[in-house]
């Protein structure tokens, strides 16, 4: 088989047992698309594959990124570019694997040309961020960039921090750079894609399952590690997921079962926004309504259903490609 195989889902819903098992199944090379599973720092807490099945099949771009580096999806596509390009030259099919709808929408449509931010731009933002808070960021670009403040809520955080960022390091809107023409990535052919949306009440249960697990596999020790080792209470991996939660309990200011029980409706939300994304913004991805494990447990599984695109799978174009990493064409990197 040859192209590219594009694995999406929800937390909990089974995307990495899936992908493990096509991988072995055609000789696969798994890339991963999940923000917080770029960083070495808390593999238990981001649900990282264990060191077995990676062993079992080559995985990149797990555990590739410091804690305190910034997962950018500009800095993903360009990672994702060259391992994509290097598992097709090992004679390898990629198949790219994850939850970050950012990810995946860059991977199959493009990113807009945005030129990197400084990171002293990007301090400052934020220490205005946290001096005014949202609501002063949205009234500030408000005053600057009506139009793209007109796209925001007052309270969306990153969005504001983002458009205000773009805005004082190139002097331009936002809105202006997304409506550039979209830098992508070569992608080998054909492109299968499946988007894994099973019920949400089995969904609930197994997030509430793998939380418990997490935790008794020792997930409050490393991030009492982490915390001991990197004090700054700003690093990117602290944003993870269920992780502000748990802090919140090591510091003192939550009980245990309380920081649980945030940290699962905190968990259950950001699924629910993860199949909103998948449904809206990646159609091209065939729904299955079914978890990735019990898809990987049935007999001749994946390798009757993954292997056609006829049958579990669409297979499209993501459109025009411009060489196997993001083109710079004089707006620095995408972003």
């Amino acid at each position: 088989m040859s192209g590219l195989v594009v694995i999406g889902g929800p937390s909990a819903s089974g995307k990495s047992a899936l992908a493990l098992r096509l991988a072995q199944a055609i000789g696969g090379v798994i890339v991963n698309a999940d923000s917080m599973q770029l960083y070495r720092e808390l593999p238990l807490l981001t649900a990282r594959p264990s060191p077995a099945d990676e062993a079992r099949v080559p995985h990149r771009l797990y555990g590739v990124l410091d804690a305190a580096d910034p997962a950018s999806v500009g800095h993903w596509l360009e990672l994702a570019g060259q391992a994509i390009e290097d598992g097709v030259a090992a004679g390898r099919v990629p198949i790219v694997v994850g939850g970050t709808g950012l990810y995946l929408k860059a991977l199959l449509h493009g990113l807009a040309p945005v030129p990197e931010v400084p990171v002293a731009v990007r301090r400052a933002t934020c220490a205005r961020l946290a001096r005014r808070g949202a609501p002063g960021l949205h009234a500030e670009l408000a005053a600057r960039d009506p139009a793209m403040a007109a796209r925001l809520r007052p309270n969306d955080r990153q969005r504001l921090l983002r458009a205000l960022e773009v805005l004082e390091a190139t002097g331009r809107s936002l809105a202006a750079w997304q409506a550039e023409p979209a830098l992508r990535i070569r992608l080998p052919e054909p492109v299968l894609g499946v988007a894994l949306l099973p019920p949400r009440s089995e969904l609930h249960r197994r997030i509430a399952r793998r939380l418990q697990a997490m935790i008794e596999a020792g997930a409050l020790a490393e991030l009492t590690a982490l915390r001991a080792a990197r004090p700054d209470p700003g690093l990117p991996l602290l944003k993870a997921v269920a992780v502000p939660e748990l802090l919140a309990h090591l510091e003192g200011r939550l009980d245990l079962a309380s920081a649980l029980e945030r940290a699962l409706a905190r968990t259950r939300q950001y699924a629910k926004r993860q199949i909103t994304w998948l449904r809206h913004q990646l159609p091209e991805l065939r729904p299955l309504a079914a978890f990735g494990d019990e898809l990987a447990a049935l007999p001749g599984a994946p390798e009757l259903p993954l292997l056609t695109a006829t049958a579990l799978t669409h297979t499209f174009r993501p459109g025009p490609q411009q060489g196997p990493k993001p083109a710079n064409q004089g707006a620095g990197k995408p972003r």
